[in-house]
């Protein structure tokens, strides 16, 4: 039984299949896609427009800008078509819905939420409060991206959730970002590239440079390198992945914030962006920057990486560098402690690390502050997303573990001045799978990336078995009550 009063509100979040992208759907063997271009080609223009005007019938309504899809995937496909005299637009646009296919982004799930203030509280009554909720949604594949919605807490604590459209777009890609140099540099150090072809690409670069630079860098490192060994090469291609995980969006102010899409870019996310944890970040001049960490997975291997944004408009995506960059779970405080940051982590997929830097973007040298104690959390621990601050200390929502792969949600209070410190856990859960919330993709599951306070409120928004979200909240006097009676 929770020691805390839960107050469960009649929110679901559910997955809408009807929420589609369009993603290139290009065969990976030549022949097959000489084949299909070889039957579009065959066509007369009336068959080609007759072709068309049936596609676009079906999917037209469904998307924002068809045609701009269209046209850029057949430009991915143009270099194999030969010997043809200049396409029609007609043309060019069968093509190109030969090689697109609609993506579900959340068929299968929406979950993993978390919670932030937003950026815009005009117009908002005095009392309540306009919040951002992230979500991890999952389509064919268990492919995951960001989504987002947007709601009102009403004074009185009543929650809403602004409608939701049935439009989804995904952001501009920067095409040529910049970075920083010192940043830059210590990846490549960590990935073993250090002197030699490492300095002369780098050296004759500014502190911030863009990507034509770096590229201009590198072909000069080839050029001059001849013949070129297996280990220069090596050495580029690493610079380029490098500067793939680093990079820039930007989405149209136009957009709702529920049409607003995070998918993956880079070759190291191709399998998902999962998990992000969203902070609303003061620095120690007043300036906020909202943070979220998230995992990028490509099949093979997790890597944690980092997203900086001050409007919800334009973000930045790094990687995250230092020894202690690993596993899941890493979660910002939300300022500064004595001058330096601070971050959750789960190093070692069982227990609850705190770590500090100088720098949000570098991580090393994590202790230990929470092992699995109670059985509902014997077989591990981890955070539900960033401390939130209170006078008594820092509220740290946990999950654990325990018997039948069951996560439950607790809570632990650390420190206010030395959150390496942990004055309360709770001995019993605050929050377990109920009735329906058990059963879903990844049955007896209750998971959160990140509350909110507001007023003496705590939002809870959390995921129910790795399908749908809701969201619960509690007094968070009663918490801390119940946090500091239990002792460590």
């Amino acid at each position: 039984m929770s020691p805390v009063r839960i107050r469960r509100h009649d929110i679901t979040l559910q997955p809408e299949s009807g929420r589609v992208i369009i993603r290139p759907f290009i065969p990976g063997k030549p022949q097959i896609m000489a084949n299909i271009l070889v039957r579009a080609l065959a066509l007369n223009e009336a068959e080609t427009e007759l072709q068309l005007q049936a596609i676009f019938a079906e999917f037209a309504s469904r998307h924002f800008d068809i045609e701009a899809h269209l046209l850029a995937h057949f430009e991915r496909v143009r270099p194999h078509i030969t010997g043809q005299p200049t396409l029609t637009r007609v043309r060019q646009l069968l093509i190109g819905a030969l090689f697109s296919g609609e993506y579900a982004l959340e068929s299968a799930a929406l979950f993993n939420p978390s919670m932030v203030p937003h950026p815009d509280q005009s117009g908002v009554v005095a009392g309540g409060k306009r919040f951002i909720m992230s979500l991890r949604a999952t389509g064919e594949g268990h492919i995951s991206s960001i989504e987002f919605r947007a709601g009102i807490i009403a004074p009185d604590g009543g929650i809403s959730i602004e409608p939701v459209s049935r439009f989804v777009a995904l952001p501009e890609v920067v095409p040529n970002p910049t970075y920083k140099k010192s940043r830059f540099i210590t990846k490549l150090q960590e990935m073993g590239f250090s002197g030699g072809y490492a300095t002369a690409v780098m050296d004759p670069l500014a502190e911030a440079f863009t990507l034509h630079e770096l590229d201009e860098s590198v072909q000069r490192v080839r050029s001059e390198s001849k013949p070129v060994s297996r280990d220069l090469r090596r050495a580029l291609e690493c610079f380029r992945w490098l500067a793939d995980s680093n990079y820039e969006l930007n989405f149209s102010s136009k957009l709702a914030l529920s049409e607003r899409i995070i998918f993956h870019v880079s070759a190291n996310e191709t399998n998902g962006i999962e998990d992000a944890r969203f902070v609303r970040f003061i620095e120690d001049d007043g300036s906020v920057m909202y943070y979220a960490t998230y995992t990028a997975y490509n099949g093979r291997a997790i890597l944690p990486q980092l997203i900086e944004t001050q409007d919800f408009l334009h973000f930045r995506v790094l990687t995250l560098n230092g020894s202690a960059v690993q596993n899941k779970g890493m979660a910002l405080f939300p300022r500064r402690i004595g001058g330096r940051y601070a971050m959750l982590s789960r190093q070692d997929d069982e227990n609850l690390f705190i770590m500090f830097s100088d720098s949000p973007h570098y991580w090393s040298d994590p202790q230990v502050i929470l092992r699995p104690a109670a059985t509902w959390e014997s077989v591990k621990i981890g955070n539900c997303g960033s401390p939130i601050e209170t006078p008594a200390g820092w509220i740290v929502i946990t999950h654990g573990v325990g018997p039948m792969r069951k996560y439950c949600i607790g809570a632990a209070l650390l420190d206010l001045n030395d959150p390496t410190q942990v004055i309360g856990r709770l001995r019993e859960p605050l929050l377990s799978p109920e009735g329906h919330e058990r059963e879903g993709y990844v049955p007896n599951v209750v998971y959160s990336c990140g509350s909110m306070l507001h007023g003496r409120e705590l939002i809870l928004p959390y995921a129910m078995s790795d399908k749908a979200s809701a969201i619960a909240t509690l007094d968070v006097e009663e918490l801390l009550a119940a946090l500091l009676a239990s002792g460590v």
